[in-house]
């Protein structure tokens, strides 16, 4: 299919900037309260999603382990960089007990990179998942991993913890990879995703785009990603965080995203989520019902049964002019 190169060396004119719609719903409220009782990080709020009014709204969230504070400093991650504190052994317990209040039954956990602990912190991460599945057995569980350095054992420790769905972001496309993320390396990515896929687990990744890559650059890494064996994709805008952040050199038009998502349905992904304001966890039950569904599997969980699969995604950005 035709791929339309469009150089990207010019930041977002001031004149435009994204608008947001939000729309939180009832359970927000429940969300943060349970979130600042129990003591706990999300990804939500760390690294400002632009989706935290919705997914709250819908008593969804995704926890962060390890702490808030990460051992890279990626240019397109609003989370904290430094050193990080000394590991929490009780938050496995937290996030599970988080998950039971909230009654969630699709629980995505995510964590910052922790390259000082000698597995990465993927013991936290299998140790979250057999407390959740202690409290809450018929709860579904994604895991958004760091790439542990490239260290496989390690990630076979989150593995057997057995969560449904093996979620590692390659972020961008590899050209880029020395600019915008240059602890990360885009082969040790795709092999984080090989690994999981071999291994017979829902594998899934990220896009952001944005950043400078053409639209090339973008289909090549689509279909990366989908010859290591990942079964859901997500495409979404890069938003700057902050000024010091990497800057957003376009705004990409729906009917790109939509291009995206049409070229990865095509190739073979169960499901794509592309769209301005799309992040890694947004409709990821919808997405994973979607996989056991091309795979010819159950879901072993309440409300499987006649789920309405949605593996496209609503314009939720506009460009509109600022006022002078």
């Amino acid at each position: 299919m035709e791929t339309p190169n469009r150089p990207l060396n010019q930041p977002l004119p001031r004149s435009l900037k994204p608008k947001v719609r939000l729309s939180p719903g009832g359970g927000y409220a429940d969300v943060l309260k349970t979130v600042e009782r129990e003591d706990l990080h999300t990804v939500c709020k760390s690294a400002h999603c632009p989706n935290v009014g919705e997914c709250w709204g819908e008593r969804t969230a995704t926890f962060m382990l390890l702490g808030n504070i990460c051992t890279r400093a990626c240019r397109f991650c609003a989370v904290q960089s430094g050193r990080p504190k000394e590991l929490d052994r009780k938050e496995p317990e937290r996030v599970a007990s988080a998950v039971c209040k909230l009654a969630i039954d699709y629980a995505v956990i995510t964590s910052v990179n922790r390259d000082e602990l000698e597995d990465g912190g993927a013991c936290i991460f299998a140790e979250t998942v057999e407390r959740i599945r202690d409290g809450s057995p018929n709860t579904l569980v994604e895991l958004l991993v760091p790439d542990f350095c490239g260290d496989l054992p390690s990630l076979d420790i989150v593995l057997d913890a057995k969560p449904n769905v093996l979620n590692h972001n390659v972020e961008t496309v590899a050209r880029l990879y020395p600019t915008i993320q240059p602890w990360s390396d885009w082969d040790t990515s795709l092999a984080v995703l090989h690994h999981a896929h071999e291994r017979g687990f829902v594998t899934k990744s990220g896009i952001i785009v944005g950043l400078g890559e053409t639209n090339d650059e973008i289909y090549d890494a689509i279909r990366q990603v989908r010859d290591a064996g990942t079964d859901i994709l997500t495409i979404g805008q890069y938003l700057q965080p902050t000024p010091n952040h990497a800057p957003i050199l376009r705004m990409v038009s729906q009917e790109e995203f939509d291009a995206f998502r049409d070229y990865g349905l095509e190739i073979g992904f169960a499901a794509v989520m592309s769209g301005p304001l799309v992040r890694s966890s947004y409709r990821a039950k919808s997405a994973y019902y979607a996989a056991m569904e091309k795979r010819g599997e159950a879901v072993n969980a309440p409300g499987c049964s006649g789920h309405a699969v949605q593996t496209d995604s609503e314009p939720l950005v506009q460009i509109t002019p600022l006022s002078e």
